[in-house]
């Protein structure tokens, strides 16, 4: 009989499921990973935020999707994993998008409910998805980036038909209540659409 390893089930440590036992054969690698495999998007690293930091849920069963918001970090990709992971920062996206090489990470479940967008409202409605930089620095805003996020975004419109328009796809600044700036005046709304639109 294969040496068999308990992993976390679908929805793992972010909702307290109850663990599954699988046939270590069937992990990836010369060991169990230490880490599951939750992640909604293919090909996100799972970078988990800390429990603290966002809502259980089952969503969209729980609360209808209609809204995918954009973020400017005003950090690094680090940084912005590293905010998330801190119990007391009170404050999660579902995913983020490094400049360099446009890597998603995904840190909340599109199940749950992340702590992005500073009303709760929207917080249960949407999926938040922040960019590392700075909005007052364009350069962090490249092809790759925004190529990457638009593929997310289009498979997260695609899942929850959430229409693919500005009405639905909105920045932080946007965000009723918001006191937020993010993405900012360097952000291209008309490409990144298009990009949304064509993926």
């Amino acid at each position: 009989m294969p040496q068999t390893t308990l992993l976390p089930s679908r929805r793992g440590i972010l909702a307290g499921a109850a663990l599954t036992a699988l046939p270590s054969a069937l992990l990836c690698g010369s060991r169990a990973d230490a880490r599951p495999r939750v992640v909604d998007h293919p090909g996100a690293a799972w970078q988990p935020a800390s429990r603290s930091n966002y809502t259980p849920s089952n969503r969209p069963r729980a609360h209808p999707l209609r809204y995918v918001i954009i973020h400017v970090a005003q950090t690094s990709y680090s940084g912005t994993l590293s905010v998330f992971r801190h119990p007391g920062n009170k404050v999660s996206a579902h995913y983020v998008v490094r400049s360099s090489d446009g890597r998603v990470a995904q840190c909340v479940r599109e199940s749950d409910i992340a702590w992005h967008a500073g009303n709760w409202d929207y917080n249960t409605r949407s999926i938040g998805i922040e960019h590392e930089g700075w909005v007052d620095r364009p350069g962090y805003f490249t092809d790759v980036m925004y190529e990457r996020s638009a593929r997310l975004t289009a498979a997260i419109c695609r899942r929850y038909g959430i229409p693919r328009n500005r009405a639905h796809i909105i920045g932080h600044h946007e965000v009723p209540g918001s006191d937020h700036t993010d993405p900012g005046r360097h952000w291209d709304w008309k490409r990144y659409l298009g990009l949304v639109k064509a993926a």
